[in-house]
This record gives C-alpha cells, structure tokens and sequence, in this order.
C-alpha cells in the first residue's frame, strides 16, 4: 500500500458493502475483538452507488477483495495479513486508476486510514465480472465472480425477531467501512473463493452489511 499523494483529487464514493467470514455469528472483529476461531479469512464486496473521483465518474462500479489474518486487527496485535482486489472489469481505464488509488489507500480518506491498520501483504490484482447485488429491505446481498468467488447471505433473523425487521448494531467499535455507520447482520447461505492462493467453501457463517461513504484526499 503506497503512501497518499498530494496530487490526489478530491473525491468521494457511497454505497453498499458487505462480506463473509469464517467466524460465528456474529463475527467478533466488528466488536473489536479477536476472530472467532483466531484467525479470520473472507470476502470484501464493495458496489458504489454514486462516486467520483476528480472528474472520473465511479457510479454503479464493484470492488471485491479476499484477505485473511490471524489475531486481533484493532489492536495492531495481527499477524499474517494476506489480500487479493478484484477490479471491476467495466471500469476503463481512467476509472480503474481511480479506483486503484481509492481503495489502495493512495487516495487517502478512511482506506487510507484502514490501509495503515490491516497493512496487508498483497498477493494479487485482477479485472473481473463482480456482481454484487444487496436488496433494498436489506433481506439478502449476494456477489460472485464466476469460477472464481461466490458470496451469499440472507439476514440473520430469531424467534423473536419481528417480521421484516434487522438486526442491527450502532456506533460498531471495529466497523471496517469506518465510524458512523449501522451494521445490517446475515448468515452466509454461499462462501466460496478459489483465487490467489485462497481457497474455501462454507455455510452458515457470519455475514454484515454496512453502507459506506468515503471522501478524500483530506
């Protein structure tokens, strides 16, 4: 991950994000805590709903990305950080650049910030078909890259959960899409990855949403 650069226009990108994990329900790390099971690996899907980046329009493009750890991120007492990003392949060339400098952290703004916290070792990029698709009652959010990864997941709801209802969390102490924002819980139906070197296929794991909406360079 490269330092920001001072030539980095303003810019600003808002929409959905979720991911999948091999921790229970609900995964520990947005509390802050150590993963479930000590380490932790899973997929990151990103599709922005309106963005720009200096004059480059960003709307209605998807990130992905597979990264795995051991420890506690949010204490700086991890070890092992490993990740692969997966540009979406409708993207030209000037918005993938954008999209590189944004979500590497070169762009600055909360990637930046996290960048610094997770301080991954990458292992890859690529240009792919990413679907990622999030219902607007928040009932389900699914993303795939065919033969490569698929991640499915429905709200996680109870016997005492009303119909229609979320379960949801405020002001999460390890919100990886930064502060301020209400965490959606899901159980994972589908999560798969063969790419890069990861390699899994499970059920019935955690799985959130959160929205996002990041702004730079500052």
């Amino acid at each position: 991950m490269a330092e920001q650069t001072t030539s980095s226009p303003p810019w600003r990108v808002a929409g959905d994000w979720f991911d999948t994990c091999k921790c229970a329900i609900p995964c520990p790390c947005t509390f802050a805590q150590p993963p479930s099971e000590g380490d932790c690996e899973g997929v990151l899907a990103w599709h922005i709903r309106e963005g720009q980046f200096g004059d480059v329009r960003l709307d209605d493009l998807n990130v992905l990305m597979l990264a795995s750890f051991t420890g506690n991120v949010w204490t700086g007492e991890h070890t092992d950080p490993y990740a692969a990003v997966f540009v979406d392949e409708r993207a030209d060339e000037q918005q993938r650049a954008a999209l590189g400098a944004i979500f590497g952290g070169e762009a600055g703004g909360w990637p930046q910030q996290f960048a610094e916290v997770f301080g991954p070792e990458m292992r890859g990029m690529d240009v792919a078909p990413i679907t990622v698709e999030v219902d607007e009652d928040l009932g389900a959010w699914r993303a795939e890259i065919p033969g490569r990864v698929t991640a499915r997941a429905e709200a996680l709801t109870g016997p005492t959960t009303a119909e229609g209802a979320r379960v949801q969390v405020h002001n999460a102490p390890g919100a990886e899409v930064g502060p301020g924002q209400i965490a959606t819980w899901g159980r994972a139906t589908t999560d798969q990855a063969d790419a890069f070197g990861f390699s899994w296929s499970r059920s019935g794991k955690s799985s959130k949403y959160f929205p996002f909406d990041w702004s730079g360079p500052d």
